[in-house]
């Protein structure tokens, strides 16, 4: 092929062949074939048009959290943007802001746009945000976006990393093949026509981390109030196996993902270390003082990110 266009011209490891080593390589997407897009940051299985509805599913990233201001949030950043690609009802602005007692946006609809996301969130949960934004079928063609998987990792890394009782590896994967079960089944249910006679389209982030790889979970001061410290390098392997599985879904049921781990990598709390396989001179912090959400930059990226997807 080769013109670009963003049918399958490049696979994953070009588009990332300045980053990761052998040591610390990037997961193995290319041996599910995904079609990636030309813009590298993402797949490209879906063309997105005449959008009707969006709802945002997911955990704190999707809702927002401070300080970030509202107006900064990738969920703000992006309902904008489609409002005005689709010609939709743009959301309000109480819409954009966080109910800080349940930890969900102030608004649940408002315009064309729906928000079931929730703070501290993990994949189990998708069930009751599918129950919470879908009363029965929904006959507006409907554009599912989220970010989900980064508590169950963390999760995950705490257990893994416990001094008195670590778990072992095979309930590292066990625990990791239940994470994708859950995703599997947002996009069963998505894909269903019974569901969505009108189609539905989803696009979801894959799973990132603070520390540009390094593994160094105690790198961000506030981690510990998550119980995350030490080191676990052993530990990235795990992230690469939970993308794959995300990844091998997205590629079996048409939907899209968008390589949010690999695009911060590089904008952790190693940002500035020449020595991390992501290194980019004159990187950011894209993770705020929390060590797992996003800074305004952050989001900016992310939802460019997000945007570059549905615009190919």
């Amino acid at each position: 092929d080769g013109d670009g266009d963003g049918d399958g011209d490049v696979d994953v490891a070009q588009c990332y062949s300045d980053k990761f080593s052998v040591e610390v390589p990037l997961a193995d997407y290319d041996q599910f074939n995904p079609v990636v897009g030309s813009h590298c940051v993402g797949t490209n299985h879906q063309d997105i048009v005449d959008v009707e509805r969006v709802v945002f599913l997911g955990d704190s990233v999707t809702v927002g959290t401070p300080p970030s201001p509202a107006n900064s949030f990738y969920r703000s950043v992006m309902a904008d943007a489609l409002a005005e690609k689709f010609g939709l009802e743009p959301p309000s602005g109480l819409w954009k802001q966080v109910n800080f007692i349940d930890g969900v946006s102030l608004q649940k609809d408002s315009g064309d746009f729906s928000s079931c996301s929730k703070w501290g969130a993990r994949t189990d949960d998708f069930a009751a945000q599918i129950a919470g934004c879908f009363n029965g079928p929904e006959l507006a063609r409907t554009l599912i976006v989220t970010t989900m998987g980064g508590n169950d990792l963390a999760s995950i890394a705490k257990d893994a990393t416990d001094p008195m009782n670590p778990i072992s590896e095979d309930e590292v994967y066990a625990r990791i093949d239940e994470v994708v079960d859950y995703l599997d089944g947002l996009l069963a249910y998505a894909t269903d026509p019974m569901n969505f006679p009108n189609g539905a389209y989803v696009v979801f982030a894959n799973v990132y981390e603070y520390t540009d790889r390094t593994g160094d979970l105690g790198v961000c001061q506030a981690a510990q109030f998550q119980n995350l410290s030490g080191m676990w390098p052993e530990g990235m392997p795990y992230i690469n196996y939970l993308n794959e599985g995300f990844m091998n879904l997205a590629v079996a049921y048409g939907t899209d993902m968008i390589f949010m781990s690999e695009e911060f990598c590089g904008h952790g709390f190693y940002f500035d270390d020449m020595d991390t396989v992501c290194y980019e001179p004159d990187a950011e912090n894209w993770f705020d003082f929390t060590c797992i959400h996003p800074t305004p930059n952050g989001h900016g990226n992310l939802a460019g990110m997000f945007m570059a997807v549905i615009n190919e």
